[in-house]
């Protein structure tokens, strides 16, 4: 059978499950040939170049790590509001060439495409660049030096897009692109993460008033992807990021894409079905591509999105941010111990998408089960101590509960439990050691890489809790803060760049290696990685607590048939069976030689 063959037959199946009760069998095979068309698949087997993607490969290794920013995080002309001297993509670039490239080889670019609110979440067009950031030579600028994700906002656009405006008006591309739903029927079941009604009324021009469903806001309206229509708008906007050198895809809010009423409308068959079947488009397009799902659900439901290494490459580990959060503030890693041990090991051609923060909040979703009610209510009142909001969602009892902490992740750690301390540099900087080692590639928002604080202003202006992490830095000001060695912005800087740059270098560190938990008792976290050809192991440690910690190297087991060096401060360790104290929140990387 020949690549293209069998490609054929993996679609056709992957759409009869899809929309064996929606289309024909001649309808599900033109549908095909239409999507096969637009990703230039079939003009490949013309030419002879297909090949299939070699299955379980893995597109990443220990030199991987991905810096997350908006285009206009730094900019000239954010301070003062005013037009931008140059193109804020043009600035980005500045500062990956000048700030990142040592430590980061690629970008997540949050969207930046024209939209209406949602800081880039509410689309309006697709294949656009918004004019405000620059245009697709900006873009491939960047992308041609740096491995670039970008988002697939797939479940939802502006209600202000074209496709909407022809949706009210009944006839042109997008009348028919919208969920519409009954009113009268139950939706009590349907999970969301907002407190805003789910239903938007609209009126339209040759049905009069229509009920809209809205996941998120009532400005974000879904897509209903019964209609193949839908599906093979977004295989060509997917194609046209591609010739643009996007190579890594985040599809956002993904788990919410297919709806059936009087179910949870999250998570469904269907939607596993469009991840695996989009997959199959990209890796086939471009056999390096990767697809990371972003799905801010509890564990168990967010790891199922790996399938059988047939669906994401890559999960967000979002379970990461609270569990961390709370080990450092409560000074125990009870949790984050009894979770990391519950964590399957990624196959081969799927790995964890690592983070702490990001431009959305602390969930509290992924938290569920892994910590109890106690310990959500300390990490809630911590957080709003050091000047968190706190966003809510709805549920199906009309009570809201809350959903994320919106806080700056350097603000989080100022402190503990018992309120700020004089350990905030090192506290922030060990979570980052932890999450650096940890099996997966690791993601670095560009507020967290300068020690960004709470931006109260900007939550004031917008009225929105997650502004308070999303602020805008003028580039003259960041640099100034970056040059001063004795601001706490520089040494989170130098200090994470530092682990970077040093953990690129470590086999151990692979995203695919070995990695088994220790124990050390509740204040001291630790874990082993072990390289994929099993010749280098690395012990890392960390006292996650404010106060001095001994640890008998003989519990760690570092043998005698290897020299041990801590990579961090490039001291031998000479006494494998001695005593280490380790200083608050103090990290080690004990490195076979």
């Amino acid at each position: 059978m020949t690549p293209f063959e069998t490609l054929t037959n993996k679609l056709s199946d992957q759409l009869e499950f899809i929309y064996n009760d929606i289309l024909s069998a001649s309808e599900r095979d033109n549908l095909r040939d239409a999507l096969l068309r637009e990703m230039r698949l079939d003009q490949r087997e013309k030419e002879g170049t297909l090949t299939p993607p070699v299955p379980y490969q893995n597109h990443w290794d220990e030199q991987d790590a991905i810096l997350i920013t908006y285009g206009d995080s730094v900019s000239i002309g954010a301070s003062t509001l005013e037009d931008n001297e140059e193109k804020p993509l043009t600035t980005l670039k500045y500062f990956l060439d000048k700030y990142c490239a040592d430590a980061f080889n690629s970008v997540h670019i949050l969207p930046f495409y024209p939209y209406s609110s949602d800081d880039g979440f509410s689309v309006i067009n697709y294949v656009q660049v918004n004019e405000s950031l620059g245009d697709w030579s900006h873009v491939r600028e960047i992308s041609s030096q740096y491995r670039l994700m970008a988002d697939l906002v797939i479940n939802h656009c502006s209600s202000r897009s074209v496709w909407f405006d022809n949706f009210i008006k009944g006839h042109g591309v997008g009348h028919d692109y919208f969920f519409v739903a009954d009113p009268s029927l139950d939706y009590s079941e349907v999970v969301r993460p907002r407190t805003s009604s789910l239903l938007r009324e609209t009126e339209t021009v040759d049905h009069g008033t229509q009920h809209v469903w809205c996941t998120f806001s009532h400005d974000q309206v879904d897509f209903d992807f019964r209609n193949p229509e839908v599906l093979l708008e977004f295989v060509k906007i997917l194609r046209v990021y591609l010739d643009e050198g996007v190579r890594i895809f985040r599809f956002d809010a993904i788990a919410f894409l297919w709806k059936i009423v009087g179910t949870s409308s999250l998570n469904l068959p269907e939607t596993h079905e469009v991840v695996r079947m989009l997959r199959t488009l990209v890796e086939y397009s471009q056999h390096d591509a990767v697809i990371i799902t972003e799905t801010n659900i509890p564990n168990r439901e967010n790891l199922s999105y790996f399938g059988n290494a047939n669906e994401a490459h890559c999960v967000y580990n979002f379970s990461l941010p609270p569990l961390l959060v709370n080990t450092l503030i409560t000074g125990s890693c009870y949790y984050l111990k009894q979770w990391m041990m519950s964590m399957p090991p990624a196959q081969n051609g799927t790995t964890y998408f690592n983070f702490i923060a990001s431009h959305d909040g602390i969930g509290l979703r992924p938290a569920e089960g892994l910590l109890t009610d106690e310990e959500l209510n300390a990490l809630i009142n911590t957080m709003q101590g050091f000047g968190g909001r706190v966003s809510m969602r709805a549920l199906e009892n009309n009570e809201n509960k809350p959903y994320e902490i919106n806080i700056s992740l350097f603000d989080a750690l100022q402190g503990t439990t018992k309120g700020p301390d004089q350990w905030n540099v090192q506290r922030f900087l060990c979570a980052h050691a932890i999450m650096f080692a940890l099996e997966g590639i690791p993601g670095v928002y560009v507020h967290s890489l300068v020690g960004t604080h709470n931006d109260y202003e900007k939550v004031e202006h917008t009225q929105h809790n997650r502004s308070i992490n999303r602020h805008r830095w003028e580039l003259s000001a960041l640099e100034e803060a970056l040059s001063e060695s004795h601001s706490s912005h520089s040494q989170v800087y130098s200090g994470i760049t530092e682990l970077l740059n040093i953990r690129k270098k470590q086999p151990a560190f692979h995203p695919n290696a070995t990695q088994f938990t220790l124990h050390l008792g509740d204040e001291v976290f630790g874990f082993w990685r072990q390289s994929m050809d099993r010749r280098q192991n690395i012990f890392c440690i960390f006292n996650i607590s404010d106060r001095p910690q001994e640890i008998h190297l003989s519990e760690v087991n570092l043998t005698e048939f290897s020299d041990w060096v801590d990579l961090i401060s490039g001291n031998k360790i000479d006494d494998i069976g001695g005593l280490l104290t380790v200083q608050p929140y103090q990290y080690y990387w004990i490195s076979s030689v």
